[in-house]
């Protein structure tokens, strides 16, 4: 008998090709496509409905609406509000796709689910368990995003792109096998954001109104008056109208005397970060006592920095070996070993 597995199609071409390689692998394979918006973006569904018709899979879509809007928009919101910068495709992993649809994929019988990520799963003798591991893809690799799945869930988590060496790869076979989404665009950055105007939506969504500030230097010399801190982030140079006798950066949003505070671009590297909200997906946390030596990311796009990561508490403390350039509260840190395996993560704070 077949083993079953519930794939997560959006109706793009990375959910697409994975069902081609699920099914070519000999798994007995449905597709499934989440509806989070209230209002449902049919084409996304559609397509995926043709995907699945043209290969012969069932299709089903699953209702998250009232799940993404608590866990996912509704903590965007609150994140601004809190003058913080938060990353909603961490939540939605950890509510949505590793959580919801994981539930979904057990009502239905299956032994795995599956997700178009550029990212790799494979046992590691090293840690005795199964791991999540950086893709061979490293410019689309996103395990920065995936690391609050709970370790015992990985085993039964399948990447089917995961030794796809670029999308360009991806693209490639989806024209192979005639489906119609092979040079369709990926997804914008935020899925509930039709615009990107993230700004707009959040004036629009939040309980309290953005109010004016006074823009200071970290001396504590006033230099302009900003519009609101959801206006600013962290590393910001551009759109701050002031002017000084250097370039200045934001360094700081202070929510509490409703202030921006700028400074050099010096001012904006440091050494150390609290993180809470902590999931580790391999079992090292006896090491932490002493100090773990590992590499850590501060946001997607940043390249991985040698650090030493001990536990606080409830917290951990990240101390680089070289600053680090606008570490961001409500971003995420995560944590690899050398070999590219991810660790665990946390929330900046």
């Amino acid at each position: 008998m077949k083993e079953k597995v519930l794939l997560g199609m959006s109706g793009g071409v990375d959910s697409s090709v994975s069902a081609i390689l699920l099914k070519e692998a000999g798994y007995e394979v449905i597709g499934c496509t989440m509806n989070l918006l209230e209002e449902p973006n049919e084409e996304t569904i559609q397509d995926a409905k043709k995907v699945c018709e043209k290969l012969g899979i069932e299709h089903h879509v699953l209702d998250c609406r009232k799940q993404f809007r608590c866990h996912v928009i509704d903590t965007f919101i609150s994140e601004y509000e809190r003058a913080r910068t938060p990353n909603p495709c961490v939540e939605c992993n950890q509510y949505l796709k590793f959580g919801v649809f994981y539930d979904k994929a057990k009502e239905l019988g299956c032994q795995y689910i599956a997700t178009g990520h550029y990212a790799k799963k494979e046992y590691s003798e090293k840690y005795k368990q199964y791991v999540l591991k950086k893709s061979n893809e490293e410019k689309k690799d996103q395990t920065y995003f995936l690391y609050t799945i709970p370790k015992e869930k990985v085993q039964a988590i399948l990447f089917p792109l995961q030794d796809n060496v670029s999308k360009q790869d991806t693209r490639r076979l989806a024209e192979e096998y005639g489906l119609e989404i092979a040079n369709k665009k990926d997804s914008q950055e935020i899925c509930f954001i039709k615009d990107d105007d993230y700004q707009r939506f959040l004036k629009e969504n939040m309980n309290e109104k953005p109010k004016k500030g006074d823009i200071v230097l970290t001396t504590g010399e006033r230099l302009g008056t900003h519009n609101g801190l959801i206006n600013y982030t962290i590393g910001q140079r551009k759109g701050l109208g002031i002017s000084y006798k250097e370039p200045l950066y934001v360094v700081k949003l202070d929510m509490k005397h409703n202030q921006v505070i700028v400074g050099t671009e010096k001012e904006l590297y440091s050494n150390q970060l609290e993180a809470i909200n902590i999931n580790w997906i391999v079992n090292i946390e006896n090491t932490l006592a002493e100090g773990l030596e590992c590499l850590a990311k501060i946001r997607y796009r940043a390249k991985e920095a040698k650090a030493k990561v001990t536990k606080e508490n409830e917290k951990i403390k990240v101390e680089f070996y070289e600053p680090q350039r606008a570490i961001t509260q409500g971003q995420s840190v995560v944590f690899y070993d050398e070999d590219g395996i991810v660790l665990g993560g946390g929330k900046i704070r």
